[in-house]
């Protein structure tokens, strides 16, 4: 049986990882949100948005990399103002 990972370059199933790592640690960044776990949550979504940032350099998709580029420096924006 041939797994999915097993069908993707070396380059592409990293890709592939990352991207599934970013959105479940955003996924918790979301969830520590709402059950008011701060700092945490900023950290979990710095975290997911460096890693998505990442994912936008590998596919050169300037738009995924503009948008979690904006998020982040609002992010750290707000941990240095609090």
């Amino acid at each position: 049986m041939v797994t999915l990972a097993a069908k993707r370059p070396n380059a592409e199933a990293a890709t592939f990882a990352l991207k599934w790592a970013a959105s479940l640690i955003q996924i918790a960044g979301y969830a520590t949100t709402a059950f008011g776990m701060t700092p945490l949550n900023v950290y979990l979504f710095v975290v997911g948005l460096v890693g998505w940032f990442a994912v936008g350099v590998l596919w050169k998709d300037r738009a995924i990399m503009l948008i979690h580029a904006v998020a982040l420096a609002a992010m750290v924006a707000g941990l240095l103002s609090s």
